[in-house]
């Protein structure tokens, strides 16, 4: 079973072809090709295939997204280890470069070392680090603390040693570093602003600002940091969760506004879940799943997902 899925304009790819080169490569070679590229989030290996399938050719991991589907909340419970597992499996079925969410680093410079290298042999193309103290919240909720700029821009120099060292003739391959500063709600807009320029210098490849409250920020933060020295030519990431502090945008108006990747973390959880509680309801209601036959997903349809034909040998894919 090669893995056949579809591209953005319909054509059908195989597994091979997609995964050619590192990870990290395939998805410069993306921004560089596309300018801007969706990024669903993929919270198990199956949806990861769905988002393949769908023709996307990106996606993300989401800690809110890992936590929660272990039944826990969005608070830096989980161990590296388990996101690693997520981060392998979701890169194993579906084929695609991934950004991966890494909260605070699991721990101080050290650990975000380890951080780089275990999730690069995972498969990861890219993680993200954040400037909040442990425990984190998520990044729309208040009630938010920051660690000193200092201690931020000590783990994304230690994150961006350690992808040199990972890959030190092929910049291209290096595991993408992209720093999320949530100083926004915290400190205001220049303080992010500033933050961000100051893990640019320190060696992030991206920049995520967490929790803009309007388009106009989203451009003025692109327009501000780019302007700062050495900032010119950093990436720029942009969170479109729902129910948060940020409108919904389309993907088209970030990539005028000098985006190139936008995540949608939790959205396919928030939609896969709403279906589960409507489906528990009817069946506790009814006594029957037969109400809800019209939104299942049919044998035929999960067979052809996972590539798998019933009386003949399943191949892992490669």
């Amino acid at each position: 079973m090669s893995g056949m899925s579809t591209d953005s304009g319909g054509k059908s790819r195989t597994r091979e072809d997609s995964s050619a080169g590192a990870p990290a490569s395939r998805l410069r070679r993306l921004i560089r090709e596309r300018g801007c590229i969706a990024m669903p989030g993929s919270f198990n290996a199956l949806c990861g295939r769905a988002v393949a399938a769908a023709g996307f050719e990106a996606t993300y991991i989401s800690g809110a997204a890992t936590s929660v589907s272990a039944g826990v909340p969005d608070v830096g419970l989980l161990t590296l280890e388990q996101f690693c597992r997520v981060i392998r499996e979701v890169s194993d079925a579906s084929g695609l470069p991934l950004i991966a969410d890494a909260d605070t680093g699991f721990g101080e410079a050290e650990m975000v070392r380890r951080t780089v290298l275990d999730y690069a042999r995972a498969g990861a193309a890219g993680l993200h680090l954040e400037d909040q103290q442990f425990p984190k919240r998520c990044g729309h909720l208040d009630g938010k603390a920051l660690v000193g700029t200092d201690h931020m821009v000590e783990k994304v120099e230690w994150a961006a040693r350690a992808a040199r060292d990972l890959s030190p003739a092929d910049p291209d391959a290096r595991l993408v570093i992209c720093a999320r500063t949530d100083a926004r709600g915290v400190e205001g807009f220049e303080s992010a602003v500033d933050r961000a320029a100051a893990y640019v210098r320190a060696g992030a490849d991206v920049i995520f600002p967490e929790g803009l409250t309007s388009e106009g920020e989203f451009g003025d933060f692109a327009g501000r940091l780019r302007a700062q020295q050495g900032c010119d030519r950093v990436m720029l990431l942009a969170n479109m969760t729902e129910f948060g502090k940020t409108p919904m945008i389309p993907v088209g108006r970030f990539a005028a506004m000098g985006y190139q990747c936008v995540i949608y973390p939790v959205s396919l959880l928030r939609v896969a879940m709403k279906a589960v509680d409507e489906a528990l309801a009817s069946l506790k209601a009814t006594g029957s799943m037969e109400a809800s036959l019209g939104k299942m997903q049919t044998r035929a349809e999960l067979y052809a997902l996972i590539g798998y034909t019933p009386g003949k040998p399943w191949q892992m894919p490669v």
